[in-house]
């Protein structure tokens, strides 16, 4: 697992990976010495499990990806199976590149667990 996501942090403008259970506890993480995993793991189960609720009352289809956009970097959450993966990138990124990258890295993920 410590090895997808350091292969998928050597896309341009990823900053950092981790996958999160549906809990908050951090799985496996591989994040800058400054970011607290434990704080984003948090984040990403709580904001996830509030997207869940939502999207069930709404009758839609389960969630699939969660971005976020700060001033200074951008957060992308999303349905790993196993967890949550979250990638932390750069404010400017190619989008539809990390989109490819977290796709590829779920389906190693998966065969992992």
């Amino acid at each position: 697992m410590h090895e997808i996501l350091s292969e998928l942090n050597k896309t341009t403008g990823i900053t950092g990976s981790m996958v999160v259970g549906n809990d908050g506890i951090v799985i496996a993480a591989n994040l800058q010495e400054n970011v607290e995993d434990d704080t984003i793991g948090a984040l990403a189960a709580s904001i996830t499990a509030n997207i869940h609720k939502s999207l069930k009352r709404l009758q839609s289809s389960p969630l699939k990806h969660v971005t976020i956009e700060a001033d200074d970097a951008k957060l992308f959450f999303s349905d790993a199976g196993l967890g949550i993966l979250v990638v932390t990138t750069d404010k400017e990124v190619n989008i539809g590149l990390i989109r490819l990258e977290i796709k590829n890295a779920i389906s190693r993920l998966k065969t992992v667990s």
